[in-house]
């Protein structure tokens, strides 16, 4: 079944942490205070991703400059992992984002899985930053490469 990115809207509040807190981990900690929620959904482009009338997670970026966007977050609810459904959503979101000259993201350096997923997808490892989030932890930025035209 093909995958929708639906845009969320404040009526989704509880949907988006809930989705949050199902992918929070070690290497990964999501918006989890309803506050939180509302700013992320109001001040970024935050999609619920759609399997038919079921939500199977989330994907978000925000545009930091008019040729330059971050992919902010990507969770999927633990039963649909490992199917190649986050790679289709990232796929689409990159997509919205064709025209953008500069893609990237932050990744924890230990979320071994994330990193391969987006390698796989044509990010690189540009740079690792230390405390990144203020948090103590270090993280990864990796860059979407685009193919050059000739």
């Amino acid at each position: 079944m093909k995958l929708e990115l639906k845009r969320a809207t404040l009526k989704d509040v509880q949907e988006v942490m809930d989705i949050e807190n199902s992918a929070s981990s070690a290497t990964y900690v999501g918006n989890i205070k309803v506050d939180e929620v509302r700013l992320f959904i109001k001040n970024e482009s935050v999609f619920l991703i759609k399997r038919g009338k079921i939500t199977i997670g989330g994907i978000a970026y925000k545009i930091q400059k008019t040729d330059y966007a971050r992919l902010k977050n990507l969770a999927l609810y633990t039963k649909y992992r490992g199917k190649g459904l986050a790679a289709q959503a990232i796929l689409m979101l990159l997509n919205k984002l064709k025209n953008f000259k500069r893609v990237d993201l932050t990744v924890h350096p230990h979320n071994s899985r994330a990193i391969s997923l987006y390698l796989s997808l044509g990010f690189i490892i540009e740079s690792w930053q230390d405390n990144y989030y203020g948090d103590g932890e270090s993280r990864l930025i990796l860059v979407l490469v685009k193919n050059k035209k000739k």
